[in-house]
């Protein structure tokens, strides 16, 4: 018997008995794994956004190809662990972000060793100024976009039906992606890049997150939905 059901248990052993129980939720296995991959995911589209690529023609920043997998996993997050631990997880992974920014730019200022040859090569990709204006607008645009998926995740699980799974994802994806696109294009490259190169990234970046939306919707099946309520 696994802890969720345990839990469950004991919560309707108390319903009936009319005393209340005590919050805790199990730390199951999907959850810990659905965890690490949000945070993962979330730095690996940070560094890779470092590179601006041109894909059919059309600039964009490489780390667009991943980045909007987080927007399902933070889904299945919330449903796995609710929404205030999936609030906390947001905060923590911009943390671990800003963590990773700064280590990565002190590695930079570490003089490099002559046999290895590569440190202009490092500097030039890990560029201090850049790579601040990336981070610094990933991160808020992580925060608010994210923050944002989630009451509107919550609203509908909770306000309008906990059926057609798919439904929620789309609408909260729908909502937040295109608040986290502009956030992050005019924050990282407006007066860096030319401002049409910056409404290219705008616009590839959108219809490609929206794929990628679509792609990974799946994802919301990989775990059991769980009971809503406020936590």
């Amino acid at each position: 018997m696994d802890s969720q059901t345990v839990a469950r248990r004991e919560e309707a052993k108390h319903k009936k008995s009319g005393t209340s129980a005590p919050v805790a939720l199990a730390l199951t296995r999907s959850a810990v794994v659905v965890i690490a991959a949000y945070i993962g995911v979330q730095m690996l589209a940070d560094i890779t956004s470092l590179k601006i690529g041109v894909v059919f023609g059309l600039a964009v920043d490489m780390g667009t190809f991943v980045y909007p997998i987080t927007f399902t996993l933070r889904d299945v997050a919330h449903k796995t662990i609710g929404k205030r631990n999936t609030q906390a997880l947001i905060w923590m992974a911009a943390g671990v972000n800003l963590f990773a920014a700064l280590y990565i730019w002190w590695v930079s200022t570490v003089p490099g060793d002559a046999s290895w040859g590569l440190n202009t090569e490092w500097g030039a990709v890990f560029n201090a100024s850049l790579l601040g204006r990336i981070v610094i607008a990933s991160i808020i645009a992580e925060i608010v976009s994210e923050l944002v998926d989630t009451e509107v995740y919550h609203w509908f699980v909770t306000r309008v039906t906990h059926r057609h799974q798919w439904a929620r994802v789309l609408l909260s994806n729908s909502v937040s992606v295109p608040i986290d696109n502009l956030i992050f294009a005019v924050g990282a490259f407006g007066g860096v890049l030319p401002w049409e190169v910056v409404w290219q990234i705008f616009l590839f970046n959108l219809v490609l997150k929206y794929a990628v939306t679509v792609v990974s919707m799946p994802l919301i099946y990989v775990t059991g939905d769980r009971e809503w309520r406020e936590q």
